[in-house]
């Protein structure tokens, strides 16, 4: 049934039907379109990401998924969830929100989400979160004026002012950092590099024939490397194995390094060709002719850009020498192969504010922050 609002022609519809969900992953296409900047995300990729059989983040979690509707026009859309394996437990999360520049519309949809958190016996509402820590999360406040990388989401302008106007506050900021993959090291990191790795420090590269080993190596070093920053949600078993099949694709052998301390994966950098490039113009839509026109961008016409989304060193590691040699090591290399294949720009992405040494691995690199998102907060009556 939709929830009953003061302005009588807007109504606040639940997902549950196939066709609804497709007006809601479809809503972006229309809102966004005028936005030269906007890439439209795949269809399938996007019904993989919500569907709750297929996405092992609902193994973990429950989540909600609302329309606005004023008559027969979709006018925003929203999501709430609840992660078990969040750190704050009394903490819901929202996601997916995109709405027309409407006071209305944001109210009656915040205020959706906000009565199914406080109906659980949550204190908190967090976001956005779409649907994880783990996926695309935050909402953009600064950058509007280049295309978002894979995995990253680009909003209207407007937006963070209506979550304001409603009372949320900044809880964190996520940074991106864009970098020159043709430029020279800063002094001081090329002198690093220079020195060579230490006595029992090994890099390689991905060895696909072990890839969901490799994926698992690597899901394990996250989950050490960043337990203790602010929001971490552990990646599962489930998800590991679900990352793997997902990233086969986009997965280059020589865009995936690990360093290695006595035969023991310590540090692993992962870049991806920016998807977002390859399917610009596609509308979303890979059929009839869409397949043919992203595999000769990915494989014949080339990818100029591409995202460093996972990396990590593990934690008893941090504050040493070697802690600081292995990610300047593993990030250069994946520079230094980047170059061979094309890519001129890549994104590290995300950076918490507050997270000094990421920052400054970023800048060691040669990188500028771009981009600006926001994770809100607001405590429930």
């Amino acid at each position: 049934m939709s929830a009953p609002l003061p302005d009588a022609s807007l109504e606040i519809v639940p997902v549950l039907h196939p066709s609804q969900l497709g007006r809601f992953i479809r809503l972006p296409e229309r809102l966004q379109k005028q936005d030269p900047f906007f890439v439209p995300p795949l269809r399938m990729e996007r019904r993989e990401a919500l569907s709750r059989h297929r996405n092992p983040f609902f193994r973990h979690a429950v989540a909600s998924f609302w329309l606005a509707r004023r008559g027969r026009r979709v006018v925003g859309r929203i999501s709430a969830q609840h992660d078990s394996l969040a750190p704050d437990a009394r903490a819901g999360q929202f996601g997916m929100l995109l709405a027309e520049n409407d006071p209305a519309v944001f109210d009656a949809l915040m205020g959706t989400a906000e009565r199914w958190a406080a109906a659980r016996g949550l204190d908190r509402l967090q976001g956005p979160f779409s649907l994880s820590i783990n996926e695309e999360c935050g909402l953009l406040v600064e950058g509007f004026d280049a295309p978002p990388m894979m995995m990253m989401p680009h909003d209207p302008p407007y937006a963070a002012g209506h979550l304001e106007r409603l009372g949320y506050t900044k809880a964190q900021d996520l940074l991106a950092f864009l970098c020159d993959m043709n430029a020279t090291l800063p002094p001081a990191a090329a002198a690093l590099v220079a020195r060579g790795l230490p006595q029992g420090v090994v890099l390689r590269p991905l060895r696909r024939d072990r890839l969901h080993a490799e994926i698992a190596a690597l899901a394990d070093i996250f989950n050490d490397a960043w337990h203790d920053n602010w929001g971490f949600v552990p990646i599962t078993p489930e998800e590991v194995a679900h990352m793997a099949e997902a990233l086969k694709p986009l997965l280059h052998d020589r865009l995936v390094w690990f360093a290695e301390v006595d035969g023991e994966p310590a540090a692993f950098g992962l870049c991806l060709p920016n998807l977002n490039e390859a399917i610009r113009g596609l509308d979303g839509r890979l059929l009839p002719f869409g397949w043919a026109q992203l595999l000769w961008r990915l494989k014949v016409g080339g990818i100029r850009t591409g995202r460093v989304p996972l990396m990590g060193v593990r934690r008893r590691y941090a504050n040493s020498v070697l802690g600081s040699l292995l990610p300047l090591h593993v990030v250069e290399a994946l520079r230094r192969e980047a170059v061979a294949i094309g890519i001129e720009h890549a994104e590290m992405s995300w950076v918490l504010e507050s997270n000094q040494p990421m920052r400054r691995l970023a800048e060691a690199m040669g990188g500028r922050p771009y981009k600006r998102y926001r994770l809100f907060e607001k405590r429930l009556a």
